[in-house]
């Protein structure tokens, strides 16, 4: 009887392992990846859903234009509040891609300007990402219109998240004003309501950003009228803080300067502000983010090793329980064959 119940466990422990090694190696990859069927937040910050990121520049130096019936072209002061919004594209991912490894999103980006509630820019982008590494993938539908005349783009490496399991290794993130993607350094960990992030950081020194004429010669008119050409330069310094498990921003900042330099008269700067998350995005980032980190390691880590120790026991015991029952057995069926030799000695 023992010996068959151990013979039970021990296969009941294969088929726990068995059941782990499909948890680990099928059903772990399906969950850090991005899904097909994400959607927009609508009521509590616990939804599995994308929220929208906003970041505020307080005290910034702007451009400021406006059309009839008084146009103006100057420079302002304020706080300017940036949020942007991501929409996955669930319909066209269908009909692009199917049931395959790349989603497309859409993102909208708007600045106002706060203390008069005045739209400053606004950009749209149309971009296909890698399942698992969130990275861009080739699509000839991608778009990034910001201007009046938008130019080609050609979407690479992290836009809006980190692969799942980002590691402590530098990437490439796409920069929208320069239209291209570059290097972003991992400088270490640290620590943010709690949850353990890794900071990255993207140095883009002063650079021309290749205005056209037209847009050059606006310039002009406003600021050098004097001046027959020029430049618009731009710098940036971009830090985000990631949670590695889900590749999710935490935080972000962005030290934005763009300078009008014409080749007659004072350059006239177009933009200097410091956006950085503000500190509800920031709470709602680390609270949604540690919910998926826990769902996301209770199925890939968690939930496997339990199940594997658990199979690893049932094994062992399982394997006990047989060889002692065996043991057992053969010592019973020892004595009984020497109680009846005895028996059969003393009838004689």
């Amino acid at each position: 009887m023992k010996a068959r119940l151990g013979a039970v466990l021990f296969g009941i422990g294969v088929f726990a392992v068995v059941i782990a090694a499909g948890l680990a190696f099928y059903v772990a990859p399906t969950v850090a990846r991005l899904p097909y069927d994400l959607k927009l937040c609508t009521k509590t910050v616990t939804e599995d859903c994308l929220r929208p990121s906003v970041a505020e520049a307080t005290n910034a130096q702007f451009l400021y234009t406006t059309g009839s019936p008084t146009p103006e072209v100057a420079i302002k002061s304020g706080t300017l509040r940036s949020t942007t919004e991501i929409s996955p594209l669930a319909d066209t991912t269908n009909d692009v891609f199917g049931e395959g490894d790349s989603v497309v999103w859409r993102g909208l980006g708007t600045t106002v300007w706060s203390e008069r509630g005045e739209m400053i820019s606004q950009y749209e982008a149309l971009i296909a990402l890698d399942r698992d590494t969130a990275s861009a993938v080739e699509w000839n539908g991608q778009a990034l219109n910001d201007t009046e005349s938008p130019a080609s783009v050609s979407f690479q490496g992290q836009l809006y998240k980190f692969p799942f399991g980002t590691e402590k290794k530098n990437y490439e993130y796409f920069d929208r004003d320069l239209r291209k993607a570059l290097p972003i350094e991992y400088k270490g960990t640290e620590d943010i309501q709690g949850l353990e992030v890794y900071k990255f950081e993207q140095v883009i020194p002063e650079t021309d950003l290749g205005f056209t004429s037209e847009r050059v010669a606006s310039l002009i008119g406003a600021f050098a009228p004097t001046a027959t050409a020029g430049t618009v330069n731009y710098s940036n310094t971009r830090t985000i803080w990631v949670e590695p498990t889900t590749g999710q921003f935490i935080k972000v900042s962005e030290q934005q300067r763009k300078t009008f330099v014409p080749n007659v008269g004072t350059p006239v700067q177009l933009l200097n502000g410091d956006f950085v998350y503000t500190e509800d995005t920031v709470t709602n980032n680390v609270q949604s983010t540690s919910d998926t980190k826990s769902q996301v390691l209770l199925i890939s880590r968690w939930l496997p090793l339990g199940v594997v120790v658990l199979g690893a026991i049932l094994l062992v015991l399982g394997l006990w329980m047989v060889t002692t029952g065996r043991r057992q057995a053969a010592a019973k069926h020892r004595h009984e064959e020497i109680t009846e030799d005895s028996d059969g000695k003393v009838s004689a």
